[in-house]
């Protein structure tokens, strides 16, 4: 018999609050079904990923330090989907903004330039994200193309350029062959909020964005028209609110987003550029902002919870032989749990009956 989905109206507010908490302990049953089947201990397997880390202080600076493009590129996606706009080539924006703000940083190696420097990279890190979001975004309003494919695929544009240019011409002359620019001189580099560790002032620029993002997206008509171009286009089109604004608009902030994001990580914990400078985190953001429910301050717990899943990935890779991999089963389950989740509480399944001809 065949089967429909209605959506409901009327959605309660603890119906959509429960709905990623069951993601997450749907996805810890999923893994604690895998680490049985691995042949280890779920229990223990568990304490390694979520609860040794919070134990030691270095360790929850990495959590921060980890949380913190997750949190940026995240905030910078809920701007495109709550417009309903699909971009998934958070990952190659980052890239394009580490790249060209990592630019200016290897055009003033050794000249003793001032402290515009870091700013200028930051700029310029937000400027080439945004440059690249905004191709899906001409491709989609001028062709009708759909910006998940054509953001996608510019991720390998970007990842590619990237491995050109560090393997080339901004390849170490001193670096033993090594596939990697030089490391970035003192005025190029985030500053550290503390002695120790790797906490450095990225994270401050990240709750910068988790308010401004609030406030926009809750406070002003910018964000009412993004909101009600996602829900009701119809409506945005009769209210005055133009579709292709809405388009280039949304993209340029997350494109933004992202390549400040990718600009912070390679001037901050990286040091230099390098083939892979990303495990994955524009990606790994689209199930931040998922699982905040799109609102910046949700998208910073969430990215938080996922910030200690490479955390505690990369401890039993070490004490439990588990591959990294493991940890990319825990977020691809979390994302599907959490579109699930979201369907069954936005949606009412109901039998069609069918009909009989004579």
């Amino acid at each position: 018999m065949p089967l429909k989905f209605e959506r409901q109206e009327n959605v309660s507010a603890l119906r959509l609050a429960a709905a990623p908490l069951l993601a997450l302990v749907f996805t810890l049953v999923v893994g604690a079904i895998m680490f049985v089947a691995l042949g280890h201990d779920p229990i223990r397997a568990f304490s390694i990923y979520f609860i040794e880390p919070l134990g030691d202080v270095y360790t929850l600076q990495e959590l921060v330090v980890k949380a913190c493009p997750l949190l940026i590129i995240g905030v910078g996606l809920a701007f495109c989907y709550r417009a309903n706009r699909w971009n998934i080539g958070a990952e190659g924006q980052y890239v394009a903004g580490a790249v060209l703000g990592s630019g200016l940083a290897l055009a003033t190696q050794g000249t003793e330039a001032g402290p515009w420097v870091l700013p200028a990279m930051l700029v310029l890190g937000a400027l080439g994200g945004a440059l690249w979001g905004l191709i899906p975004a001409f491709l989609r309003v001028r062709f009708g193309a759909s910006e998940i494919l054509t953001s996608l695929m510019l991720v390998y544009v970007a990842q590619l350029g990237l491995d050109y240019l560090v393997r080339g011409p901004w390849r170490d002359p001193a670096g033993f062959n090594f596939p990697q620019s030089v490391t970035f001189d003192p005025v190029a580099v985030m500053p550290l909020l503390m002695e120790e560790g790797r906490l450095h002032a990225g994270i401050i620029i990240a709750l910068v964005a988790v308010a401004v993002a609030t406030f926009v997206l809750g406070r002003t008509l910018t964000g009412f028209s993004i909101e009600l171009a996602g829900t009701a286009p119809r409506a945005a089109a009769f209210a005055g609110f133009d579709e292709k604004r809405v388009t280039y608009g949304v993209f340029a902030v997350s494109g933004a987003l992202a390549g400040l994001a990718g600009i912070i990580e390679v001037a901050g914990p990286i040091g230099n550029l390098q083939p892979s400078i990303s495990p994955g985190y524009g990606f790994t953001a689209i199930i931040a902002a998922m699982l905040g429910r799109l609102h910046p301050v949700g998208i910073l717990v969430a990215s938080l919870v996922l910030a200690l899943t490479y955390i505690g990935g990369e401890a039993a890779q070490i004490s439990m032989r588990l591959p990294f991999d493991v940890t990319r089963v825990f977020q691809g389950t979390l994302l599907i749990a959490i579109l699930a989740a979201d369907v069954l509480v936005r949606y009412r399944i109901r039998r069609v009956e069918g009909t009989s001809h004579a």
